[in-house]
């Protein structure tokens, strides 16, 4: 059967009064199963019956239009390449195809049948086992051809490594989806973050009225929302987009009795889900668990009063009312951002308090040791993930416990990565360690978070909010492992010995030769500037990773072309540490020589990589796919 038989069928009843308007074209496409970017069509439309004065075209008109939209040369050019005739492409042809070009070397004639089967449109040609031109476009567009390799969309790695071993995904004041100086708190931070397969959610908890907590952005003018919701909202979405634990980061403002109403909260809310004892009883760990162990359960991140065993013998017994004072050392002032929030309403301290009744005592140059009170309701929910103030590398591996966490604010831990990286790395090889932006980016701006997985920071906590390269990378890096908030840390940052720092990589990872060729884009979003549905558009291709690694090459501009611009340029690159090296394609609209336009990214770990040829799919700035803008390359490495 040819193209124009099939064609007919497909659209004989749509024609059977001549002609079809724009809606019936969007229709048929539809039908066909075609995607179509709805101003794009707009536009080849409107050419199309401007020749012709009227609103309705013909079906030869519409055979024009589907063939810009579908037909691209360069899909063309490489199915003549292996094709016999120029019209079919036989089952022997296209494992040809498939292993010299997509370099899917274990492909056989069953990988073939599948892909007729699932892709080819003609039953005729299908029951020849052939794929038509039209079959070929559909295998090619879809996610078996996707840049993303289709292994690291599912669960593929170890999941039974203790959990300092892993990556995770982690965000930074979570209630907030504004700015932190005034932006509302809403409950949707939540929700939308638990659906990206974040696993690691920060709670700020203050004393609300009624003697019900609060979460919001303490001393600032942020809106308002009940803790008992936040947790509610958490038990319903926990688990919808990954299986693997939950942490809530507790940032406790709140007074004993509140504390223990927090606990009352989290134990009657999340029941079963929440982890409240360690698994099978161990007292005495050496190491923590791992994420498959502590599948469907939420742990809590928290100042922690004693040890686990202490915490084991009053779970039984009656200790409302009882609380615990900590004193600065043993608490987590960081955690709070102590050292980095602007001071708009300092609290009165206890010692304040009594200087108004007697004489102040003689200054002295001894720091005040600041006792914090927590009730042990709340205390003994803490099992794996007590919150521990971090000291000093030194002390922290004389004393600090496997289950015991760090928080570091984003300034203290980029001078430490620079003053000692080979101790910042052993650190993060023992225990968790979160980093946090610095309290002064009122407009809650995010800083890169590859340095600090380069030393093997397990949660680097971003605002998930706010748009941007960082949350771009952040996106990207956990695509991987099926989306599931954890990613396995390369072995070099893993091991206890090793000697690797992002400054001297060498022998602990095989170096890539990667070389890209930027074929095309298609249907790609017009500019925000443009009356007639085009762009000047140009493609930046960035490597981030190691110091050395750190790199972007930028394309031509292809003059008045968003619909089908080409390129057909080659870019090289050397990556000494792939297992860090995240890739990032940004497509941008020239505007001036000195100004671009952002028109779509997409950004995945060098490692998953697919190679052949390839399409990118793109994402616009609030991190939404843009349907159906691609990239359409050819992908090479060794």
């Amino acid at each position: 059967m040819d193209e124009n038989r099939w064609f007919w069928n497909i659209i004989q009843n749509d024609f059977k009064n001549g002609n079809v308007d724009l809606e019936g074209c969007m229709r048929l496409l539809e039908k066909m199963q075609i995607n179509f970017d709805e101003d794009h069509l707009k536009h080849i439309f409107k050419k199309t019956v401007d020749k012709q004065s009227g609103n309705i075209i013909s079906m030869d008109d519409f055979r024009a239009i589907y063939r810009a939209l579908v037909h691209r040369p360069e899909f063309e050019e490489l199915f003549k390449a292996y094709s016999i005739d120029g019209k079919i492409l036989p089952d022997s042809q296209l494992l040809k195809f498939l292993i010299k070009e997509q370099f899917q070397t274990e492909a056989n004639e069953t990988t073939t049948l599948e892909i007729i089967m699932k892709y080819e449109p003609i039953d005729e040609v299908r029951k020849k086992r052939q794929l038509s031109f039209e079959g070929f476009i559909r295998y090619l567009n879809s996610e078996e051809c996707s840049i993303f390799k289709s292994q690291h969309k599912t669960i593929y790695q170890d999941m039974n490594q203790p959990l300092c071993d892993y990556f995770i995904s982690s965000s930074h004041n979570t209630y907030l989806i504004a700015d932190q100086l005034m932006g509302p708190s809403h409950l949707w931070g939540y929700t939308s973050a638990l659906l990206k397969g974040c696993r690691c959610l920060e709670i700020d908890c203050w004393d609300g009225t009624n003697n019900e907590p609060i979460v919001y952005h303490g001393h600032t003018l942020t809106s308002k929302i009940p803790f008992r919701s936040v947790i509610h909202v958490i038990d319903k979405y926990a688990f919808m987009s990954s299986a693997y634990p939950v942490v809530l980061s507790l940032e406790n403002h709140c007074s004993p009795k509140q504390q223990e109403v927090m606990a009352d909260c989290l134990k009657s809310i999340l029941g079963d889900k929440l982890l409240s004892t360690p698994i099978g009883g161990e007292v005495d760990m050496t190491e923590l668990p791992s994420p498959e162990a502590l599948k469907f359960k939420v742990l809590i991140k928290n100042k922690k009063v004693g040890t686990i065993e202490e915490s084991l013998l009053r779970i039984d017994d009656e200790y409302a009312g009882e609380v615990e004072e900590l004193s600065d050392s043993e608490s987590e002032s960081e955690d709070e951002e102590d050292d980095d929030m602007f001071p708009l309403q300092p609290t009165r301290s206890p010692t304040k308090r009594r200087r108004d009744h007697r004489p102040s005592p003689p200054p002295q140059k001894k720091t005040k040791v600041r006792k914090e009170k927590i009730a042990l309701a709340l205390s003994d929910l803490v099992v794996y993930t007590k919150s521990q103030k971090f000291v000093s590398f030194e002390h922290s591996l004389q004393h600090q416990q496997c289950y015991e966490n760090n928080s570091i604010g984003e300034s203290a831990a980029r001078k430490l990565l620079r003053s000692s990286a080979k101790e910042f790395i052993s650190h993060t090889t023992r225990f968790i360690t979160r980093i946090y932006p610095k309290g002064t980016r009122m407009r809650s701006s995010n800083y890169n978070p590859q340095e600090f997985w380069n030393v093997g920071c397990q949660m680097v906590a971003l605002n998930f909010q706010t748009p941007g390269t960082q949350m771009e990378l952040q996106d990207g890096k956990f695509l991987d492992n099926g989306g599931c908030g954890y990613v396995l840390k390369p072995v070099f940052l893993r091991d206890r010995n090793t000697t690797f720092t992002p400054r001297n990589v060498g022998g602990y990872s095989k170096p890539m030769s990667l070389s890209i060729r930027l074929i095309s884009g298609h249907q790609l979003p017009p500019s925000s500037m443009s009356k007639t549905n085009k762009a000047d558009p140009m493609v930046q291709i960035e490597i981030y990773g190691v110091p050395e690694d750190q790199t972007r090459k930028k394309s031509s501009v292809v003059k008045s072309n968003a619909l089908s611009p080409k390129w057909n340029e080659t870019f090289s690159f050397n990556i000494q540490v792939p297992e860090l090296a995240m890739i990032r394609f940004c497509v941008q609209d020239e505007i001036s020589l000195s100004n671009n336009e952002f028109l779509g990214q997409y950004t995945l770990p060098v490692m998953s990589l697919n190679t052949g040829y390839r399409n990118i799919p793109l994402i616009s700035k609030e991190g939404i796919k843009l349907e159906p803008a691609s990239l359409f390359a050819h992908v090479w490495y060794y």
